[in-house]
């Protein structure tokens, strides 16, 4: 195909196009690499979850799979124990603070986290580290949408679709483990200007901003 340069991901040879990022170039091929925060119009890719590593041969040193362009005859490995042992920690360190009752949450069998541990063989609740549950309240006074921080991946989707499609109420707040989405000095939803256009529950991963039942 014109235009296009060959790669190979885990042994199978793909087409992609130049300056295409890694991640997209293998999702699109039927190779799944884990992820939470990138998007294919995010420039820059903010890679804050860690979790899309590979090895590319030549390199010292695995990349995000999000930030990393292609460049004719890469050969790029997604699995290795080295890798396995990256992304399963950064798993595990998210896993740690995120609220995990999939049977009650309404993302429960279409949640990112879920397809994850199913692809990788991790635990939603894993035994290594000890929990770290910050008890926010959860906030559904605004209408049509629930927010619940403690489900929180820190993505950034919501806040992007919010400023895109919305009222741009959304934000990051505050650093390190208290570091939240939230809006001008944590208002609630439905007094901070939010016009419910429900963009946010559309592109979050996992079960912080859903849809009011």
């Amino acid at each position: 195909m014109a235009g296009k340069i060959k790669i190979t991901i885990d042994g199978k040879e793909i087409e992609a196009s130049p300056g295409e990022k890694i991640l997209w170039a293998a999702l699109d091929n039927g190779i799944y690499i884990p992820h939470l925060c990138a998007g294919r119009d995010h420039h820059p890719p903010s890679a804050s979850c860690r979790l899309c590593f590979v090895e590319i041969e030549g390199y010292p040193q695995p990349v995000t799979s999000c930030t990393q362009e292609v460049t004719g005859g890469m050969v790029i490995s997604t699995r290795s124990e080295r890798l396995d042992r990256i992304v399963g920690t950064g798993f595990e360190m998210i896993m740690t603070n995120h609220l995990t009752d999939c049977k009650a949450c309404p993302k429960n069998r279409s949640c990112e986290l879920q397809k994850i541990a199913r692809e990788r063989k991790f635990r939603l609740k894993p035994p290594r580290l000890p929990r770290l549950d910050r008890e926010l309240p959860v906030d559904d006074s605004a209408d049509g949408i629930k927010h619940d921080p403690n489900k929180c991946v820190l993505c950034g989707h919501c806040i992007r679709a919010c400023r895109e499609k919305g009222a741009g109420v959304l934000g990051f707040a505050r650093r390190g483990f208290e570091r939240v989405v939230t809006t001008f000095n944590g208002a609630p939803l439905g007094e901070s200007g939010c016009n419910s256009c429900t963009a946010c529950t559309l592109v979050c991963p996992v079960g912080a901003l859903t849809l009011k039942v």
